[in-house]
């Protein structure tokens, strides 16, 4: 049984039973995001009134306890990501309570958020991209020279594949679960055309370079040779018994790739997405563009990628000016 359906699964006060409705069915929400606003909810529960129960004063909540909230939460040693996701997940359950007349005021929307100290996401240069696509092909060969892949087809198969799943990735700016999530009938190479679906279900048509083109054509015509499923809505990227690749065997090989190519261990496959965002800005695009490749709802989250580039121009100006130092 899964965490949401344990946790859900229990009586619930009436205005969470039609938010979760709301989530999944208005929203077409994740059960993964169902399940985040849940337990959130259920933590603002445990600090504010204490004890469960089958229905709630939401009305009563007011502003002075959402700031003990807070408070209660920073004592709990929460980061000041988490209290901003939990408020977030108030916030919108008590929009949703207003919408439907449940109670007449939020009183989260009077409270600001904690500030949060500007990280910038770590991306690859474009050297170093091409250095971890290459270390796929080294790593098989060495699996194959030391005899320790199942078998020489099944290592060249896993090899095909993973390059292909990484340049689709570079290629389109995708996340590691929109990319594990094509089917084949999403995918045009005689086109160039990618049709990813991101947050909120949400489609989006992404071009796809040569190499990836390539990269993606060598993989299918190995694909058929491991299962006879050539069904539009197959999945596109498989693992050796047949079934669609999970984004958690995939990161286990992209560790295995960053540690062959000489990288962080500690990187994820988002990085990529990172550096395409990056590369894009460094190369002249715009950030409307830039934010319609990504999926971004909005063009402020696109906006910190402007940060990295600006620190990029900042480096380079620092080596090359005469007169920089």
């Amino acid at each position: 049984m899964n965490q949401e359906a344990q946790t859900i699964s229990a009586p619930m006060d009436k205005n969470i039973v039609s938010f979760i409705s709301y989530l999944k069915n208005e929203k077409q929400a994740s059960s993964h995001t169902v399940n985040s606003y849940y337990l959130d909810i259920k933590q603002f529960i445990k600090l504010h009134f204490k004890k469960e129960s089958s229905s709630y004063d939401w009305e009563s909540v007011s502003i002075y306890d959402v700031r003990n909230y807070i408070v209660e939460a920073q004592g709990s040693e929460c980061s000041k990501r988490s209290i901003n996701r939990k408020l977030s997940s108030m916030r919108s359950f008590y929009k949703f309570m207003i919408r439907e007349n449940m109670v007449a005021q939020n009183p989260f929307a009077l409270v600001s958020s904690p500030k949060m100290s500007k990280n910038l996401p770590k991306y690859l240069s474009v050297n170093e991209v091409g250095k971890l696509f290459d270390s796929v092909d080294i790593y098989w060969k060495d699996m194959i020279a030391k005899e320790g892949a199942k078998s020489s087809a099944s290592a060249v198969f896993s090899g095909k594949r993973d390059s292909a799943i990484l340049e689709l990735i570079y290629s389109c700016g995708a996340r590691i679960n929109e990319a594990l999530g094509l089917n084949l009938q999403d995918v045009d190479t005689i086109g160039g055309f990618a049709k990813l679906r991101g947050k909120g279900k949400k489609e989006r048509l992404c071009p796809l370079g040569r190499p990836a083109i390539k990269a993606v054509r060598e993989y299918i015509s190995l694909r058929k040779e491991w299962t006879s499923n050539s069904k539009p809505i197959a999945p596109l990227f498989i693992n050796q018994e047949g079934g669609r690749l999970s984004a958690r065997s995939f990161q286990r090989f992209f560790k295995v790739y960053l540690m062959a190519g000489g990288f962080d261990p500690s990187l994820t496959p988002h990085k990529l997405r990172h550096s395409f965002a990056t590369h894009l800005l460094d190369a002249g695009a715009d950030l409307r563009s830039v934010q319609e490749l990504l999926g971004h709802a909005n063009l402020s989250t696109t906006q910190i990628y402007t940060h990295i580039s600006s620190e990029h121009m900042k480096s380079v100006y620092m080596k090359a000016h005469p007169r920089a130092k």
